[in-house]
């Protein structure tokens, strides 16, 4: 499934919630199911600078794909990390650089997290797309 595909399908999911508390409450469930980062990674350099709460991520590359894990202390980073995962986790390298991910200013997250929360989303992104940036780089035929 393309990343526009799966941004449209976390459109839709949001769009059957009326309420704030009832969209947070379904990021926090995302969170508790992430694919969670192993603990020897849990280290300062696979940790997210500039966010609230402690993020972690990490990334592989198989048959040409990305894939992220990712651990939080928090439930509602768990699932915004969660929710970036889901749109990038399992793409190639250049469709992940490319990604506008426009789905965050569809759903209104950016204007519903806290300002250092809103830095810890850019922040978390910024380093996927670094991530599939080296992997591109080192990879290439």
């Amino acid at each position: 499934m393309s990343i526009k595909a799966k941004e449209q399908e976390i459109v839709e999911e949001f769009s059957l919630f009326d309420d704030w508390m009832d969209k947070y409450n379904y990021i926090i469930d995302v969170g508790k199911s992430i694919d969670k980062i192993d603990e020897k990674y849990k280290k300062n350099q696979y940790l997210i600078t500039g966010c609230q709460s402690q993020v972690w991520v990490h990334a592989e590359y198989k048959d040409g794909k990305v894939y992220f894990k990712a651990d939080s202390d928090a439930l509602i980073t768990a699932g915004i990390v969660g929710l970036l995962m889901r749109v990038m986790s399992g793409q190639p390298p250049e469709e992940i650089i490319h990604a506008d991910l426009s789905f965050i200013d569809e759903i209104g997250l950016k204007e519903h997290l806290s300002q250092t929360r809103s830095n810890g989303l850019v922040n978390m992104i910024k380093q996927m797309k670094l991530y599939a940036l080296a992997f591109q780089a080192k990879h290439k035929n």
